[in-house]
């Protein structure tokens, strides 16, 4: 017969585990000898190291008794194998966010996002445009997900379009101009007749009661005197009714 301080040495558990399981009916309690000692037999042993075994392979304890006493135990084994599995997932995601954080390459932004960005610098954006473009995302995205796919769906069409590429391109280099130079007042005309000819009187809105567009566009004039006076000319005439096509 062994003492709780043998058994948990055997079987691998500390005294204090096997107290656990007594108290929550995994473990009957043996027969105490005369000087009120708990004595433990081979099939306390036997049954300890079944409890240890599948409290190590992840069941809850409160389940052990449950699972013991029925024929639940393979089911309930495959959920949690199931369950590990997951987590492994999550832990290699989590992982490779750590190493990309290293690598300064961490981004809340999908991966066609991400990819997009990188190649603006290719199409002839200066880096202070390729900057905020990516703070913006970050933002539409964490706010509005779905329109926010939406409108990058539309904006990468745009950028394909040579034309369309061009005038965007042409904001971008505006942002240093003084506000009142006449290349800012041609740029919102062709920028109109643009946007009107794409999207009709329809334009691309986000929620009415969501200030995220405000957000955005205070953004984009915080930085520069010519893009500020460039919204307020396209506010100012996109405002005004659709012009007639000609007869």
């Amino acid at each position: 017969m062994l003492t709780i301080g043998q058994l948990a040495a055997y079987v691998g558990v500390t005294t204090k585990a096997i107290r656990v399981y007594h108290a929550k009916g995994l473990l009957p309690e043996p027969p105490r000898d005369a000087s009120g000692y708990r004595r433990y037999g081979a099939a306390d042993a036997v049954e300890l190291i079944k409890i240890r075994t599948l409290a190590e392979a992840g069941v809850p304890l409160a389940r052990i008794r449950d699972l013991r006493s029925g024929d639940g135990l393979l089911p309930a084994l495959k959920q949690i194998d199931d369950d590990l599995a997951a987590r492994i997932r999550e832990l290699r995601a989590t992982r490779e966010k750590l190493r990309r954080l290293a690598d300064g390459r961490l981004s809340a932004l999908p991966v066609d996002v991400v990819d997009h960005l990188a190649g603006l610098a290719g199409l002839g954006f200066s880096e202070r445009w390729v900057a905020l473009q990516n703070d913006l995302w970050l933002l539409v995205f964490a706010t509005h997900p779905e329109t926010a796919r939406a409108n990058f769906r539309d904006q990468s069409s745009m950028l394909a379009d040579p034309a369309l590429l061009e005038l965007v391109l042409e904001y971008d280099r505006v942002h240093d101009l003084d506000p009142h130079d006449p290349r800012v007042d041609a740029l919102a005309e062709r920028l109109v007749s643009a946007t009107r000819a794409r999207y009709g009187a329809a334009l691309p809105s986000y929620d009415r009661d969501s200030a995220i567009p405000a957000l955005v566009q205070g953004a984009v004039n915080a930085s520069s005197p010519a893009w500020r006076r460039l919204d307020a000319l396209l506010r100012e005439r996109l405002s005004r009714a659709t012009p007639d096509p000609p007869s």
